[in-house]
């Protein structure tokens, strides 16, 4: 008698809204999706994000059909197929976000640097004003990202902060958006 596939078992799993088997099949597809998504993405589209981003994006509105049995797969390769198509249009909706910033974007080139105006000096009501923004972030921010925060206070690039803190510069894009957008909805 033939042993059954791990995908398969993983695939009933599934199908019945199993927690679990949902993070073991996006631990199974999530690098050949990154894969996916880094063959399309150009030098410029790697600076608005990167192929965790998408991958990530696309798990999260996938695992709501997942746990609701929404969708039926009848083997391994019809669920690749699935999550591939899906990460691709997700691709294509940030791709086309983008397209107006990528055509508007110039590299500014050494002597540009020269022609840039010069920073005015910060007057009091800016730090007054400065110092009350940093007290409201502190408090929309968990205690868990204070420190990736400051880093970011200090003029740290996405890359050192990753370094520093051993994140992944687009999991650092997504805390430091969040709380930009919490932010925003605080001053609504």
């Amino acid at each position: 008698m033939a042993t059954p596939d791990p995908l398969d078992i993983l695939l009933t799993q599934l199908s019945v809204g199993d927690a679990e088997a949902a993070q073991r099949v996006f631990e199974t597809y999530e690098p050949y999706l990154r894969v996916v998504v880094r063959r399309h993405l150009t030098p410029a589209l790697r600076a608005k994000f990167d192929s965790m981003d998408i991958v990530q994006s696309v798990w999260a509105d996938l695992l709501t059909g997942f746990r609701s049995n929404s969708w039926r797969f009848a083997n391994p390769a019809q669920l690749r197929a699935f999550l591939v198509r899906v990460t691709r249009n997700r691709l294509i909706d940030r791709v086309r976000q983008q397209q107006m910033s990528l055509r508007l974007e110039q590299r500014l080139g050494i002597d540009d640097l020269h022609e840039l105006p010069q920073a005015r000096p910060p007057q009091v009501a800016d730090q007054l004003e400065a110092d009350e923004m940093w007290q409201r972030l502190l408090v929309l921010c968990p205690p868990r990202h204070r420190d990736l925060l400051e880093l970011k206070r200090q003029g740290l690039s996405l890359a050192e902060i990753a370094a520093r803190t051993g994140l992944h510069e687009g999991s650092i894009r997504r805390i430091l958006y969040a709380l930009a957008s919490r932010l925003a909805e605080g001053d609504r």
